[in-house]
Protein backbone atom coordinates (compact mmCIF):
# COMPACT_ATOMS: atom_id res chain seq x y z
CA UNK A 1 0.00 0.00 0.00
CA UNK A 2 2.66 2.43 -1.13
CA UNK A 3 2.59 5.23 -3.65
CA UNK A 4 4.41 4.07 -6.79
CA UNK A 5 4.93 5.38 -10.30
CA UNK A 6 2.45 2.83 -11.60
CA UNK A 7 -0.20 3.80 -9.07
CA UNK A 8 0.32 7.52 -9.70
CA UNK A 9 -0.14 6.88 -13.41
CA UNK A 10 -3.41 5.07 -12.71
CA UNK A 11 -4.57 7.94 -10.51
CA UNK A 12 -3.67 10.56 -13.13
CA UNK A 13 -5.55 8.76 -15.89
CA UNK A 14 -8.82 9.23 -13.99
CA UNK A 15 -9.00 13.06 -14.00
CA UNK A 16 -7.47 13.11 -17.47
CA UNK A 17 -10.66 11.38 -18.61
CA UNK A 18 -13.15 13.03 -16.27
CA UNK A 19 -11.99 16.66 -16.48
CA UNK A 20 -13.42 16.78 -20.02
CA UNK A 21 -16.59 14.87 -19.06
CA UNK A 22 -19.37 17.42 -18.67
CA UNK A 23 -22.20 15.04 -17.76
CA UNK A 24 -23.53 13.80 -15.42
CA UNK A 25 -23.03 16.99 -13.45
CA UNK A 26 -24.07 18.10 -9.98
CA UNK A 27 -24.64 21.86 -10.15
CA UNK A 28 -24.75 24.19 -7.16
CA UNK A 29 -26.06 27.28 -8.87
CA UNK A 30 -28.14 30.31 -7.85
CA UNK A 31 -30.48 31.48 -10.61
CA UNK A 32 -31.00 35.24 -10.61
CA UNK A 33 -33.07 35.19 -13.78
CA UNK A 34 -33.82 33.03 -16.83
CA UNK A 35 -30.49 34.01 -18.38
CA UNK A 36 -28.71 32.03 -15.67
CA UNK A 37 -30.05 28.73 -17.03
CA UNK A 38 -26.76 27.52 -18.49
CA UNK A 39 -24.82 24.31 -19.11
CA UNK A 40 -21.96 23.40 -16.76
CA UNK A 41 -19.33 24.32 -19.35
CA UNK A 42 -20.98 27.64 -20.12
CA UNK A 43 -20.84 28.54 -16.43
CA UNK A 44 -17.42 27.02 -15.75
CA UNK A 45 -15.25 26.81 -18.86
CA UNK A 46 -12.31 25.41 -16.87
CA UNK A 47 -13.84 23.40 -14.02
CA UNK A 48 -16.85 21.84 -15.75
CA UNK A 49 -15.89 18.15 -15.55
CA UNK A 50 -15.54 15.55 -12.80
CA UNK A 51 -19.24 15.79 -11.83
CA UNK A 52 -18.88 19.00 -9.78
CA UNK A 53 -16.75 22.14 -9.61
CA UNK A 54 -14.58 21.31 -6.62
CA UNK A 55 -13.81 17.81 -7.90
CA UNK A 56 -12.59 19.35 -11.14
CA UNK A 57 -10.36 21.71 -9.16
CA UNK A 58 -8.71 18.93 -7.19
CA UNK A 59 -8.58 16.77 -10.31
CA UNK A 60 -6.14 19.33 -11.75
CA UNK A 61 -4.38 19.42 -8.37
CA UNK A 62 -3.93 15.65 -8.53
CA UNK A 63 -2.39 15.79 -12.00
CA UNK A 64 0.24 18.26 -10.84
CA UNK A 65 0.88 16.30 -7.65
CA UNK A 66 1.43 13.06 -9.57
CA UNK A 67 3.87 14.57 -12.04
CA UNK A 68 5.72 16.44 -9.27
CA UNK A 69 6.25 13.18 -7.42
CA UNK A 70 7.14 11.33 -10.61
CA UNK A 71 8.54 13.63 -13.35
CA UNK A 72 8.91 10.57 -15.62
CA UNK A 73 5.16 9.87 -15.41
CA UNK A 74 3.96 8.49 -18.77
CA UNK A 75 0.86 10.70 -18.55
CA UNK A 76 2.98 13.87 -18.39
CA UNK A 77 2.42 14.96 -22.04
CA UNK A 78 -1.34 14.53 -21.61
CA UNK A 79 -1.23 16.49 -18.35
CA UNK A 80 0.58 19.36 -20.02
CA UNK A 81 -1.92 19.29 -22.88
CA UNK A 82 -4.99 19.49 -20.65
CA UNK A 83 -3.51 22.41 -18.71
CA UNK A 84 -2.66 24.22 -21.95
CA UNK A 85 -6.25 23.66 -23.07
CA UNK A 86 -7.95 24.88 -19.89
CA UNK A 87 -5.61 27.27 -18.08
CA UNK A 88 -5.79 30.26 -20.38
CA UNK A 89 -6.31 33.88 -19.30
CA UNK A 90 -9.62 34.14 -21.14
CA UNK A 91 -11.13 30.97 -19.63
CA UNK A 92 -9.91 31.78 -16.14
CA UNK A 93 -11.35 35.27 -16.36
CA UNK A 94 -14.72 33.73 -17.19
CA UNK A 95 -14.37 31.38 -14.20
CA UNK A 96 -13.70 34.39 -12.00
CA UNK A 97 -16.64 36.30 -13.47
CA UNK A 98 -18.95 33.59 -12.16
CA UNK A 99 -18.00 34.56 -8.60
CA UNK A 100 -18.62 38.25 -9.26
CA UNK A 101 -22.35 37.80 -9.87
CA UNK A 102 -24.63 38.76 -6.99
CA UNK A 103 -26.02 36.01 -4.81
CA UNK A 104 -23.03 33.69 -5.16
CA UNK A 105 -21.06 34.57 -2.03
CA UNK A 106 -21.45 31.06 -0.63
CA UNK A 107 -20.58 29.18 -3.84
CA UNK A 108 -18.04 26.47 -2.98
CA UNK A 109 -17.36 28.01 0.43
CA UNK A 110 -15.14 26.87 2.02
CA UNK A 111 -14.27 23.51 0.44
CA UNK A 112 -13.68 24.81 -3.07
CA UNK A 113 -11.81 27.79 -1.62
CA UNK A 114 -9.31 25.46 0.02
CA UNK A 115 -8.81 23.41 -3.13
CA UNK A 116 -8.23 26.48 -5.31
CA UNK A 117 -5.49 27.61 -2.95
CA UNK A 118 -4.04 24.09 -2.87
CA UNK A 119 -4.04 24.09 -6.68
CA UNK A 120 -2.26 27.43 -6.69
CA UNK A 121 0.38 25.95 -4.38
CA UNK A 122 0.91 22.99 -6.69
CA UNK A 123 1.27 25.33 -9.66
CA UNK A 124 3.84 27.34 -7.69
CA UNK A 125 5.78 24.17 -6.83
CA UNK A 126 5.58 22.61 -10.28
CA UNK A 127 8.67 22.31 -12.47
CA UNK A 128 6.65 21.84 -15.64
CA UNK A 129 7.87 24.39 -18.20
CA UNK A 130 4.54 26.23 -18.56
CA UNK A 131 3.36 25.98 -14.96
CA UNK A 132 4.18 29.64 -14.29
CA UNK A 133 1.96 30.76 -17.15
CA UNK A 134 -0.87 28.50 -15.99
CA UNK A 135 -0.55 29.91 -12.51
CA UNK A 136 -0.54 33.47 -13.84
CA UNK A 137 -3.71 32.73 -15.79
CA UNK A 138 -5.42 31.51 -12.61
CA UNK A 139 -4.29 34.47 -10.49
CA UNK A 140 -7.53 36.49 -10.82
CA UNK A 141 -9.49 33.51 -9.49
CA UNK A 142 -6.91 32.77 -6.78
CA UNK A 143 -7.01 36.36 -5.55
CA UNK A 144 -10.81 36.43 -5.61
CA UNK A 145 -10.92 33.24 -3.54
CA UNK A 146 -8.30 34.60 -1.12
CA UNK A 147 -10.38 37.76 -0.65
CA UNK A 148 -13.53 35.75 -0.06
CA UNK A 149 -11.84 33.47 2.46
CA UNK A 150 -10.57 36.41 4.50
CA UNK A 151 -14.01 38.00 4.45
CA UNK A 152 -15.64 34.72 5.44
CA UNK A 153 -13.31 34.19 8.40
CA UNK A 154 -13.97 37.72 9.61
CA UNK A 155 -17.66 36.83 9.93
CA UNK A 156 -17.63 33.14 10.89
CA UNK A 157 -18.29 33.18 14.62
CA UNK A 158 -18.31 29.40 15.04
CA UNK A 159 -16.54 26.61 13.13
CA UNK A 160 -18.52 24.17 11.03
CA UNK A 161 -17.61 20.65 12.13
CA UNK A 162 -19.54 18.45 9.68
CA UNK A 163 -17.78 15.72 7.71
CA UNK A 164 -18.67 17.16 4.32
CA UNK A 165 -17.98 20.21 2.15
CA UNK A 166 -18.74 22.87 4.74
CA UNK A 167 -16.12 21.71 7.23
CA UNK A 168 -14.03 24.67 8.33
CA UNK A 169 -10.87 22.86 9.42
CA UNK A 170 -10.35 21.07 6.11
CA UNK A 171 -10.35 24.28 4.09
CA UNK A 172 -8.13 26.04 6.62
CA UNK A 173 -5.55 23.22 6.54
CA UNK A 174 -5.20 23.45 2.76
CA UNK A 175 -5.23 27.24 2.81
CA UNK A 176 -2.61 27.45 5.55
CA UNK A 177 -0.21 25.30 3.56
CA UNK A 178 -0.63 27.58 0.56
CA UNK A 179 -0.27 30.77 2.56
CA UNK A 180 2.99 29.54 4.03
CA UNK A 181 4.37 28.35 0.72
CA UNK A 182 3.69 31.64 -1.09
CA UNK A 183 4.65 33.65 2.02
CA UNK A 184 1.25 35.28 2.34
CA UNK A 185 1.75 36.48 5.91
CA UNK A 186 -1.63 38.17 6.21
CA UNK A 187 -3.57 35.07 5.23
CA UNK A 188 -1.37 32.84 7.40
CA UNK A 189 -1.90 35.00 10.48
CA UNK A 190 -5.66 35.17 9.96
CA UNK A 191 -5.86 31.38 9.63
CA UNK A 192 -3.69 30.82 12.69
CA UNK A 193 -5.81 33.19 14.77
CA UNK A 194 -9.04 31.67 13.45
CA UNK A 195 -7.90 28.11 14.19
CA UNK A 196 -6.95 29.05 17.74
CA UNK A 197 -10.27 30.82 18.23
CA UNK A 198 -12.33 27.94 16.84
CA UNK A 199 -10.43 24.94 18.19
CA UNK A 200 -7.74 25.96 20.67
CA UNK A 201 -9.83 25.19 23.76
CA UNK A 202 -11.51 22.00 22.50
CA UNK A 203 -11.37 19.07 24.91
CA UNK A 204 -12.72 15.53 24.93
CA UNK A 205 -14.13 15.71 21.39
CA UNK A 206 -17.10 13.32 20.92
CA UNK A 207 -15.48 11.31 18.13
CA UNK A 208 -17.53 8.26 19.07
CA UNK A 209 -20.45 9.82 17.18
CA UNK A 210 -18.61 9.43 13.87
CA UNK A 211 -19.10 8.60 11.12
CA UNK A 212 -22.19 10.10 9.59
CA UNK A 213 -23.64 8.14 6.71
CA UNK A 214 -22.50 10.51 3.95
CA UNK A 215 -19.23 11.87 5.37
CA UNK A 216 -15.93 11.83 3.52
CA UNK A 217 -13.85 13.63 6.12
CA UNK A 218 -13.66 13.13 9.87
CA UNK A 219 -14.60 16.20 11.85
CA UNK A 220 -12.43 14.98 14.72
CA UNK A 221 -9.33 14.04 12.74
CA UNK A 222 -9.46 16.96 10.32
CA UNK A 223 -9.43 19.36 13.24
CA UNK A 224 -6.41 17.51 14.65
CA UNK A 225 -4.73 17.73 11.24
CA UNK A 226 -5.20 21.49 11.19
CA UNK A 227 -4.01 22.01 14.75
CA UNK A 228 -0.87 19.97 14.05
CA UNK A 229 -0.02 22.65 11.48
CA UNK A 230 -0.95 25.52 13.80
CA UNK A 231 0.80 24.53 17.05
CA UNK A 232 4.38 23.70 17.89
CA UNK A 233 5.13 19.99 18.38
CA UNK A 234 5.09 20.30 22.16
CA UNK A 235 1.95 22.41 22.25
CA UNK A 236 0.19 20.10 19.81
CA UNK A 237 0.94 16.99 21.86
CA UNK A 238 -0.51 18.67 24.96
CA UNK A 239 -3.57 19.90 23.04
CA UNK A 240 -4.14 16.51 21.42
CA UNK A 241 -4.05 14.64 24.71
CA UNK A 242 -6.84 16.88 26.01
CA UNK A 243 -8.73 16.80 22.71
CA UNK A 244 -8.82 13.01 22.17
CA UNK A 245 -7.65 11.66 25.54
CA UNK A 246 -8.77 8.07 24.87
CA UNK A 247 -8.26 7.95 21.13
CA UNK A 248 -7.07 4.35 20.92
CA UNK A 249 -10.32 3.23 22.57
CA UNK A 250 -12.64 5.03 20.12
CA UNK A 251 -13.48 2.22 17.73
CA UNK A 252 -15.70 4.48 15.61
CA UNK A 253 -12.67 6.38 14.29
CA UNK A 254 -10.00 3.68 14.65
CA UNK A 255 -11.89 1.23 12.45
CA UNK A 256 -12.74 1.90 8.77
CA UNK A 257 -16.25 2.81 7.74
CA UNK A 258 -18.36 0.18 5.98
CA UNK A 259 -19.26 1.13 2.40
CA UNK A 260 -22.43 -0.79 1.58
CA UNK A 261 -22.96 0.58 -1.95
CA UNK A 262 -20.02 2.22 -3.78
CA UNK A 263 -22.29 3.15 -6.70
CA UNK A 264 -24.36 5.47 -4.50
CA UNK A 265 -22.79 8.95 -4.59
CA UNK A 266 -23.46 9.67 -0.91
CA UNK A 267 -22.54 6.24 0.45
CA UNK A 268 -19.39 6.29 -1.71
CA UNK A 269 -18.30 9.26 0.39
CA UNK A 270 -17.32 6.71 3.04
CA UNK A 271 -14.49 5.39 0.86
CA UNK A 272 -13.19 8.94 0.85
CA UNK A 273 -13.61 9.04 4.61
CA UNK A 274 -11.37 6.01 5.04
CA UNK A 275 -8.70 7.54 2.82
CA UNK A 276 -8.87 11.02 4.31
CA UNK A 277 -8.71 9.55 7.81
CA UNK A 278 -5.47 7.79 6.84
CA UNK A 279 -4.05 11.12 5.63
CA UNK A 280 -5.06 12.88 8.85
CA UNK A 281 -3.72 10.09 11.05
CA UNK A 282 -0.37 10.10 9.23
CA UNK A 283 -0.05 13.84 9.73
CA UNK A 284 -1.02 13.65 13.40
CA UNK A 285 1.47 10.84 13.95
CA UNK A 286 4.32 12.95 12.59
CA UNK A 287 3.59 15.59 15.23
CA UNK A 288 3.32 13.29 18.25
CA UNK A 289 6.36 12.37 20.35
CA UNK A 290 8.06 9.03 19.74
CA UNK A 291 6.82 7.55 23.01
CA UNK A 292 3.19 8.64 22.73
CA UNK A 293 0.80 6.01 24.07
CA UNK A 294 -1.43 6.04 20.99
CA UNK A 295 1.31 5.67 18.34
CA UNK A 296 0.99 1.94 17.71
CA UNK A 297 -2.81 2.11 17.61
CA UNK A 298 -2.68 5.01 15.13
CA UNK A 299 -0.16 3.18 12.92
CA UNK A 300 -2.42 0.13 12.76
CA UNK A 301 -5.49 2.29 12.08
CA UNK A 302 -3.77 3.97 9.13
CA UNK A 303 -3.13 0.63 7.46
CA UNK A 304 -6.68 -0.61 8.11
CA UNK A 305 -8.22 2.51 6.60
CA UNK A 306 -6.08 2.43 3.47
CA UNK A 307 -6.68 -1.29 2.96
CA UNK A 308 -10.44 -0.83 3.30
CA UNK A 309 -10.81 1.58 0.38
CA UNK A 310 -7.68 1.79 -1.80
CA UNK A 311 -8.97 -0.90 -4.17
CA UNK A 312 -12.16 1.11 -4.70
CA UNK A 313 -10.30 3.98 -6.38
CA UNK A 314 -9.04 2.86 -9.78
CA UNK A 315 -11.84 1.49 -11.92
CA UNK A 316 -14.50 2.56 -9.47
CA UNK A 317 -18.00 3.67 -10.36
CA UNK A 318 -18.18 7.33 -11.44
CA UNK A 319 -19.87 8.21 -8.15
CA UNK A 320 -16.49 7.71 -6.49
CA UNK A 321 -14.14 7.67 -9.45
CA UNK A 322 -14.56 11.37 -10.23
CA UNK A 323 -12.87 12.36 -6.93
CA UNK A 324 -11.45 9.48 -4.87
CA UNK A 325 -7.99 9.45 -6.43
CA UNK A 326 -7.16 12.82 -4.89
CA UNK A 327 -7.82 11.46 -1.42
CA UNK A 328 -5.99 8.24 -2.22
CA UNK A 329 -2.97 10.34 -3.16
CA UNK A 330 -3.06 12.12 0.20
CA UNK A 331 -3.48 8.81 2.04
CA UNK A 332 -0.52 7.11 0.36
CA UNK A 333 1.97 9.95 0.53
CA UNK A 334 4.63 9.77 3.24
Amino acid sequence: MQLTLERAEEFARMPLAYLRQEYPNHIMHVLNDAGDVLSPRAMHPVFYGCYDWHSAVHGFWLLLRCVRRYPELPARPDIEAIFDEHFTPELMERETDYFRVGGRASFERPYGFGWILALDQELAQSTLPRAASWRAAMQPLTLEIRRRLLEYLSKLSYPIRVGTHYNTAFALALSLDQARHVKDVELEQVILASAQRYYGKDTDYPAHYEPGGDEYISGALTEALLMSKVLSAQAFAAWFDQYLPRMAEIEQIMQPALVSDPTNPKIAHLDGLNLSRAWCLKTVLRHLPAGHAARSAIEAAIQRHIAASIDQVVGSHYSGGHWLASFAMLALED
